[in-house]
């Protein structure tokens, strides 16, 4: 017997029951384990309240140029983490604008909550660039990103 069919099949019923929208502060929701599994091995799986539902769809539908990676997933996966990312991504104000090139990094409300951080201190060896959450973020594995747990590398 195959698993992988019957995991497939349990993450699509799983994302087609979930229909509540995230507010975009509730970072903290549980995360699929899928997504974590297959997005968070590669960088910090940023809770989908942190991009509008259109942002997520064009992400995953370009897979295999993800920000100069191919991160090519197979179509059943693909489809269940679209179901469930668009049923968690963002629905508030913060939301509603899609930024630019789809990055979280580049979208106004993250731009606002990092504005004191210079250009110097992102590229520091141990931050390398605006995406690397976890640098400062000690907590951003479990989607915590309060300002009680900041600690910026020297």
């Amino acid at each position: 017997m195959h698993l992988r069919p019957l995991f497939s099949a349990g993450v699509l019923a799983l994302a087609a029951t979930t229909a509540a929208h995230a507010d975009e502060r509730d970072t903290r929701a549980p995360l699929l384990p899928a997504y974590q599994q297959e997005c968070g091995s590669c960088h910090v799986a940023y809770p989908p309240a942190f991009l509008p539902a259109a942002s997520w769809q064009r992400l995953l539908g370009g897979l295999e140029r993800h920000f100069g990676t191919d991160a090519s997933l197979d179509p059943t996966m693909t489809a269940a983490l679209g179901a469930w990312l668009k049923a968690h991504a963002g629905s508030g104000k913060r939301a509603r604008e899609e930024p630019p090139q789809d990055r979280i990094s580049r979208a106004r409300w993250f731009v606002r909550e990092h504005d004191e951080i210079t250009a110097a201190t992102w590229k520091r060896p141990a931050i390398q660039s605006p995406a690397n959450c976890a640098a400062c973020h000690t907590q951003a594995e479990q989607g915590d990103f309060s300002e009680r747990r900041i600690r910026i590398p020297r």
